[in-house]
């Protein structure tokens, strides 16, 4: 797999990574047998960056890591923090940023975590010095390696990106979420910031897969967060209206290559994006790692191919997403 450098962490990580959150909890039942195989599968598949969250299954994903750690080398793995508590500014302190790295550590077995970012807090902590220098403290303390921030919008990225201490910058970046292209990207590749491309696959809708009457599981955020009442709601299909994605889609199926699935489509038109290191579709199983991993081996989508894309998200996304996030 094409490997790319994670901005200040200096690490090299293929370009398409594993996304942790569906093994942790939110998109209905994994068995930790299925989450075990699909981390051995992606990593067999030449995935070396694996990301995850404190919060996600309540430590659960990252114990599951953890497991994989104990046989698996050559790995690095992002955790993030601080939405395991009331998310308010005053909780992000020195003293707490170390009991939950701590407790990241122990769920993952390891003395230092790679990379620790902090997980989309209030837009006020982002220019808050102490925080910053708290973090700095981590990194001197051996508990971390390089830190990174998980942004809503661009504003908080360009923000983060400026702090001189900043390894990486997580965003949502996908053919329904093109805000990042004008300027984040730009601005991180100047600074020598990375940047890891979350939601993809906008929750599964550019997989193609979905259709007017899919039903999702009581427990899925699909179905319990579309009005956002359990997080952001950029976060649950990039924030776009079910029904709306579901037309952009099928736009877009006619500009899938013969031999290309549409998710790997989705995930390859991230990957020319210039500025990105890393790509983290999820997945629930084996296969669906292997197919995602899969991506990076097309060539590169025609220039013409990506600007259909920008016409179909200009004349039916945009309108939903492009002032919100």
């Amino acid at each position: 797999m094409e490997q790319r450098v994670l901005g200040r962490t200096g690490r090299q990580v293929g370009v398409v990574g594993l996304g942790a959150w569906q093994l942790g909890a939110d998109w209905g039942e994994v068995s930790e047998a299925d989450a075990l195989a699909t981390l051995d599968a992606a990593v067999d598949a030449g995935v070396t960056f694996i990301d995850t969250a404190d919060v996600y299954g309540d430590g659960r994903s990252e114990k599951i890591i953890g497991k994989l750690l104990k046989r698996r080398s050559g790995l690095t793995v992002a955790t993030k923090m601080g939405r395991r508590v009331q998310q308010t500014p005053d909780v992000y302190t020195l003293d707490n940023f170390r009991a939950w790295t701590d407790r990241s550590r122990a769920n993952l077995g390891v003395d230092t975590l790679d990379l620790v970012q902090l997980h989309c807090p209030p837009s006020a902590v982002y220019d808050d010095d102490e925080v910053f220098d708290a973090l700095d403290t981590l990194v001197e303390e051996g508990r971390i390696a390089a830190y990174g921030v998980s942004v809503e919008t661009v504003a908080e990225a360009l923000t983060a990106i400026a702090r001189p201490g900043v390894a990486t910058v997580q965003i949502i970046l996908n053919a329904f979420r093109l805000k990042p292209l004008d300027e984040v990207l730009p601005a991180a590749e100047k600074a020598g910031v990375g940047i890891i491309a979350r939601v993809p696959l906008a929750s599964g809708l550019l997989t193609g897969k979905y259709g007017p009457q899919t039903v999702f599981a009581e427990d899925d955020h699909r179905n319990f967060n579309r009005q956002g009442a359990a997080f952001d709601v950029g976060e649950t299909f990039s924030g776009v209206e079910y029904g709306v994605g579901l037309q952009a889609v099928e736009r877009l199926r006619g500009l899938v290559p013969e031999g290309m699935t549409m998710a790997q489509f989705a995930l390859r038109w991230i990957l020319d994006q210039r500025g990105v290191s890393v790509v983290i579709p999820g997945a629930r199983n084996p296969g669906q790692a292997e197919a995602n991993v899969a991506a990076a081996q097309f060539p590169p989508l025609p220039a013409e191919t990506h600007d259909a894309v920008r016409e179909i998200y200009d004349e039916l996304i945009r309108p939903q997403v492009h002032h919100r996030w």
